[in-house]
This record gives structure tokens, sequence and C-alpha cells, in this order.
């Protein structure tokens, strides 16, 4: 995952974040110790995405989230950090270990009460919660797990999602490999062909923009 929009220069983007708010202090402190773990900490989610995540927790007034891929917790942590008190963020992951960091963030920042962690397969927990009468119920959801899986999820979430709910896509460029011919894995595929279905998706109103590795916008009709 990039950490700056790709193809805006270094020094432009130091400008975007500095015209941004101040990054939450245990956000920053999550970001170093996520650093500590080597390259695995690509996959963290840049301060500029976090910031946008959580405007759109506050322009959709969202009590309810739902995340599919949480890793050391940087992005449930901005998002409950942006919700009103009262409010359920649910985030599936299946690793113990980095989900133990993101409690650590969840705890400093004091939204603890807000997360549900589920450690469990993401579709396995999606499907417990539409056999739950779940459905229809979630104001925003956010998609950042494994890619092969990336249309299951977009599925799931359009039967969690209430009508006017928001879904976020995260890594829809995948590093410019969606338009590499020579590119071909699964993974690749997988991005390839969610792309081109939301783009023609009768349920939704979308927007694609080059935030971080590429984020999809969407908006449940």
């Amino acid at each position: 995952m990039s950490t700056r929009a790709m193809g805006l220069a270094p020094e432009l983007y130091e400008y975007v974040l500095a015209s941004m708010p101040p990054e939450h202090p245990v956000l920053a402190w999550l970001r170093e110790e996520t650093a500590k773990l080597g390259g695995i900490s690509r996959m963290q989610i840049g301060s500029d995405q976090g910031q946008l995540m959580a405007l759109f927790v506050r322009m959709v007034a969202a009590r309810k989230v739902l995340e599919i891929g949480c890793f050391t917790g940087y992005s449930s942590t901005a998002m409950a950090l942006a919700m009103a008190p009262g409010g359920t963020l649910i985030t599936c992951d299946v690793s113990e270990p980095y989900t133990k960091l993101a409690q650590q963030a969840w705890a400093r920042a004091g939204v603890a009460d807000r997360v549900s962690l589920r450690l469990a397969p993401a579709l396995e927990t999606c499907d417990a919660l539409i056999a739950a009468g779940e459905s229809g119920t979630f104001d925003l959801a956010f998609i950042d797990a494994d890619k092969s899986n990336y249309d299951g999820y977009w599925e799931r979430c359009m039967t969690l999602l209430r009508p006017g709910g928001v879904v976020l896509v995260d890594n829809v460029l995948w590093g410019g490999a969606v338009i590499d011919s020579t590119i071909d894995d699964e993974d690749t595929r997988a991005i390839r062909r969610l792309n081109g279905k939301v783009g023609r998706d009768p349920r939704v109103a979308s927007a694609m923009i080059g935030v971080g590795d590429g984020l999809t916008i969407a908006v449940r009709l």
C-alpha cells in the first residue's frame, strides 16, 4: 500500500499533509510502532487517507461502521475517533499479533468501547451479521483485506449498508498493476474485476480517487 497519493511528488505530498489538521497523537504513535514491523508496515494507510475516512464518518454521521481488514488499527482508530459516543465499529481480521497493537491504540485513544474486533475470516463475520438480521443497518464500510475476496466483500457490503451508506474500497490502483498487462496474478485480476464491476453497478454511485494506493468511494442507492 502506498503511504502517499500515487504520482504525487514527495514535496507536494508534504504540502498536502502540512495543510491538513495535525495527525492525532495516538495515530502518530501507532504509525511509529507499525514501522517497527519492517516491510509489512506498508500495509498501513497514509495519514491523509485516515483524515479522509474520518471525514466520511462525520459526513454520514456514522454510528455503525464495518471494517474488513484491521491490520494494526490505524484506519479503525481514525474512524472510531470521528464517531460519536455510543457508535459501534466492527473490524474483521485473522491476525492476533497485529490486532494486539490495534487494541493498544484503541485503548490509548479512548475508543476501545466503540470497537468490536472479530478474529475470524471476514466473509464468515459478514455472513453472521446478515444472518443476525443486520442487513441494511451499517452507515459505512471499509474494504481493505485479501484482494482475492474483494468481490465477496463488496457483495456483503451491498447487503449490510443502508441506503445512503458509504463503502470505501482500498488498493484499487494496486501500485499501478491494474494497467500493467504483464501482471496477471490472482490479486491483480480480482481488483481489476471489481473496478470494472463497481463502475457499472446500478446499486451505487461511485468515484475512484488517487489517494494512497487508490480509493473507491461509493454511496449505496
